[in-house]
């Protein structure tokens, strides 16, 4: 009995172990990199999109968004992606919030502004 916990023991061990890193490995913060349609549900002024983009630059990773239809990108003040978790600050229409955002599948993701209204991300492709 004491050899059947053990290798069960084992064989559990080693799934975790397997599933673990397959889906550590299946996320890169590249992910986020590009132009994404950012859309906010349910603000006081109503669902709003805003463009996004991030990249990359000496492992430093930078955001952009466009609060007006101007085509003008402001810098965001700062982005950090935790594991699968994207998390930018920023200042818009005066007031400073901050959205984090997380994988769903290749072309999207999914998250909250301030963690209290939904976030959904779509990459825009060019």
């Amino acid at each position: 009995m004491k050899k059947l916990s053990t290798v069960l023991f084992f064989a559990l061990f080693a799934a975790y172990t397997v599933v673990g890193l397959s889906s550590f490995q299946s996320f890169s913060p590249e992910y986020f990199e590009g132009k994404w349609a950012v859309t906010v549900k349910d603000t006081p002024q109503g669902t709003a999109t805003i463009p996004m983009r991030f990249e990359t630059v000496d492992g430093v990773t930078k955001g952009y968004f466009m609060e007006d239809a101007s085509g003008n990108e402001i810098a965001m003040s700062s982005v950090t992606i935790s594991e699968d978790v994207l998390t930018a600050y920023f200042t818009i229409t005066g007031y400073d919030v901050y959205i984090s955002l997380k994988k769903v599948d290749d072309e999207s993701a999914t998250g909250s502004l301030m963690d209290m209204f939904t976030a959904e991300a779509k990459k825009v492709k060019e």
